[in-house]
C-alpha cells in the first residue's frame, strides 16, 4: 500500500524543495471527501482516547498497581513527549521518504498505538494464560500493563502534531480551515462513540462470552476502528515528498549562497541562516556545487541549533504557547478529575467505602453519571466545531478563542460552587465548546503565521522568490502540541496532591480560575493575523 501511496503522491502539485523544503508552491482546492477522510485519524485516535479514559484505571485496579506507581504511569508519556515532540516534529520536515514527509511518522505512531493498547488490555490474560505463579504473574502483568499505558499515551500524544503538519502540507490555506473544522468535528464524534461503546455492559452479550472479557471486546473494537481510521486517512490526499534535486541539478544550476561556518544568524524554526546574502563564489564551487538547500539544512539538525531555534522564537509564537498551555492545564484539570468530582461532591459519595455501603455505591453511580457528562462533551465538540466556521465570520478567530475560554471558565466555575446533577450535564456542553476551540483555533493561527511569513519572504527575495530559510511547519506544530504534554505533567504531578488535602472541588475551581486568566491572555497577548 506503501508504494502505491509514493506513486500518488509523486504525481500531485509539485514541490519546489529545491529551492526551498518549507515554501512549497500552492497546493489545489481539495473536495470535501478528502477533508473528512483526512479528519478520520482523529476519529480513530479519540475513539482510543474515551477508551483508555474509560478502562485503563479499572485494568491497572485490576492487575494489582501499587499506589506509587499511578504517578509514574501517568507522568512517563507527557515527560517524554514534552522532550522528544519537536526533535521529531524538525525530523519530520527534513523526511525524505517515497511517500511523503509526515505519513511515515503517522503510520508508526499508529502502530505504537495498536501496540500500547493490546499491552493494557490484553497483557493480564496473556501472562495469566503463560506463568503459573502468582507473585511473578502479578509483576509480569503489572510491567506489562504499565508499558501498555505509556507506549499508547506516548503516540497517541505525539501524533496530533505530525497530522495537522500533514494537513497543512496539502491543503491551501482556505482548506486548512475546513480541514482542522473537520478535524475538531470527528475528534468529538470519536470521543463520543468511545464512551458509548464503553458504558455498555459487554459481558451480558453474546460477543463478550465469545472474546472472554469486556478488556478483549473493547480491543477488538478499537483495533478495528484505528486501524480502519488510519487507512483512510494515509490514502486520503496524496503527499509530495521532499525531493532529493542533487540529481536533477546540474553544476551550472547550483545554488551560489552557502552559509558560512562564521558570522551567523539563527532564526525560529529555520536552524541556520547567514547573515550576508552572497559569499565567495570560488567557496561555494570547491565543496557545495552539488548540494541543495534541503541537503544543508538536514545537515544543520543539531540539538543545540534546535534548542536554540526555541528559546529564540518569535513573540507571537510564544504568546500562543503559553496561551496553549494555559487552556489545556485548565481543561485537563477539569476532565480528570470530574468523574471523580462527581462521585464525591455531587453525589456525596466515597470511594474508600465499603463495596457494599450506600456511601461507595453513591460514588459509583456518580462516576457513572460523569461518563455520561463526558459524553455530552463530545458529542458537543462535535456540534460546536460544524458552527465554528460560519461563526467565525462575525466574530473572528480571536471571539472563537476567548469565547471558548470564557465559556468555559464561567461554566467550570459554576459548577464548582453550586454542584447539582442537571446543572453539571448541562454544563458539560461548555467542555465541548473549550475542546473545539483548543483542537482548532491555535493550529489556524499557527497556518496564518506560516502563511504571512512566506508572503513577507516572497517580498523580501530577489526576484520574488523565498531565501531558502524558512520555518518548517512540522517543528510549529510539535512545539505547540509540546504545551499539551507541559499541562500533562503539571496536571499529573500537582493536582493529584491537592485532591488529596482539599478534594475534587479544589480542581474544578482551580480550572475555572485558570480558563479566566487564559481568557484575558488570549485577549491582549495573542497575535492575530487578517
Amino acid at each position: 500500500m506503501g508504494g502505491n501511496i509514493g506513486q500518488l503522491g509523486i504525481h500531485t502539485y509539485k514541490s519546489l524543495a529545491a529551492d526551498d523544503p518549507f515554501d512549497p508552491v500552492e497546493p489545489p482546492k481539495r473536495p470535501t471527501s478528502n477533508l473528512i477522510m483526512h479528519s478520520m485519524a482523529m476519529l480513530g485516535r479519540e475513539f482510543c482516547y474515551a477508551v483508555e479514559a474509560a478502562y485503563v484505571t479499572p485494568v491497572l485496579l485490576s492487575v494489582g498497581l501499587p499506589k506509587s506507581l499511578y504517578s509514574t504511569v501517568w507522568l512517563l508519556s507527557p515527560v517524554l513527549g514534552f522532550l522528544l515532540q519537536p526533535v521529531v516534529g524538525l525530523a519530520s520536515d527534513h523526511c525524505q521518504a517515497r511517500w511523503g514527509r509526515r505519513r511515515p511518522y503517522i503510520l508508526t505512531l499508529g502502530l505504537m498505538m495498536l501496540s500500547g493498547m493490546a499491552l493494557y488490555l490484553n497483557g493480564d490474560a496473556v501472562v495469566s494464560a503463560l506463568i503459573a505463579d502468582p507473585r511473578r504473574k502479578r509483576i509480569w502483568a503489572i510491567t506489562i500493563t504499565m508499558i501498555g499505558v505509556v507506549v499508547f499515551d506516548f503516540a497517541a500524544d505525539f501524533i496530533d502534531g505530525p497530522i495537522k503538519a500533514y494537513l497543512f502540507d496539502v491543503c491551501s490555506h482556505e482548506d486548512k480551515e475546513r480541514g482542522l473544522h473537520y478535524h475538531a468535528l470527528f475528534t468529538g464524534f470519536g470521543g463520543a462513540l468511545g464512551y458509548l461503546l464503553g458504558a455498555i455492559d459487554w459481558a451480558h452479550l453474546e460477543i463478550g462470552r465469545v472474546l472472554g472479557t469486556e478488556f478483549q471486546v473493547m480491543f477488538f473494537f478499537s483495533a478495528l476502528v484505528l486501524t480502519l481510521c488510519f487507512i483512510i486517512h494515509l490514502c486520503s490526499i496524496p503527499e509530495a515528498p521532499l525531493r532529493d534535486v542533487t540529481k536533477d541539478t546540474s553544476p551550472q544550476q547550483a545554488p551560489q549562497d552557502f552559509p558560512l561556518p562564521s558570522d551567523k544568524m539563527y532564526q525560529y524554526g529555520s536552524i541556520e541562516k547567514d547573515k550576508n546574502s552572497s559569499v565567495n563564489p570560488e567557496l561555494a564551487l570547491k565543496g557545495e556545487k552539488n548540494k541543495n538547500p534541503a541537503e544543508q539544512t538536514r545537515k544543520a539538525m543539531t540539538i543545540k541549533s534546535l534548542l536554540r531555534a526555541l528559546v529564540n522564537m518569535p513573540p507571537h509564537y510564544r504568546c500562543l504557547c503559553i496561551s496553549h498551555f494555559i487552556g489545556w492545564t485548565a481543561f485537563l484539570s477539569n476532565m480528570l478529575f470530574f468523574t471523580d468530582f462527581m462521585g464525591q461532591i455531587v453525589y456525596q459519595g466515597d470511594p474508600y467505602g465499603a463495596h457494599n455501603s450506600t456511601e461507595f455505591l453513591l460514588y459509583e453511580r456518580g462516576v457513572e453519571v460523569g461518563c455520561w457528562g463526558l459524553c455530552i462533551n463530545s458529542v458537543f465538540s462535535s456540534l460546536y466545531s460544524y458552527f465554528q466556521k460560519p461563526l467565525v465570520s462575525y466574530i473572528g478567530l480571536k471571539g472563537l478563542y476567548f469565547m471558548g475560554y470564557l465559556l468555559f471558565g464561567l461554566g467550570t466555575g459554576f459548577i464548582g460552587l453550586f454542584p447539582n446533577v442537571y446543572s453539571t450535564l448541562a454544563l458539560c456542553t461548555l467542555f465541548g465548546v473549550m475542546s473545539s476551540t483548543l483542537y482548532t483555533v491555535p493550529f489556524n493561527l499557527i497556518a496564518k503565521y506560516h502563511r504571512e511569513e512566506q508572503e513577507e519572504k516572497r517580498q523580501q527575495a530577489p526576484g520574488g522568490s523565498p531565501d531558502g530559510g524558512g520555518r518548517g511547519q512540522g517543528l510549529a506544530c510539535a512545539v505547540l502540541t509540546c504545551m499539551v504534554q507541559l499541562a500533562q505533567i503539571l496536571v499529573g504531578g500537582g493536582l493529584g496532591f491537592l485532591v488529596s488535602k482539599a478534594g475534587s472541588v479544589i480542581v474544578v475551581i482551580t480550572a475555572s480560575v485558570l480558563a479566566l486568566i487564559g481568557s484575558c491572555f488570549v485577549a491582549l497577548f495573542v497575535r492575530y493575523v487578517d
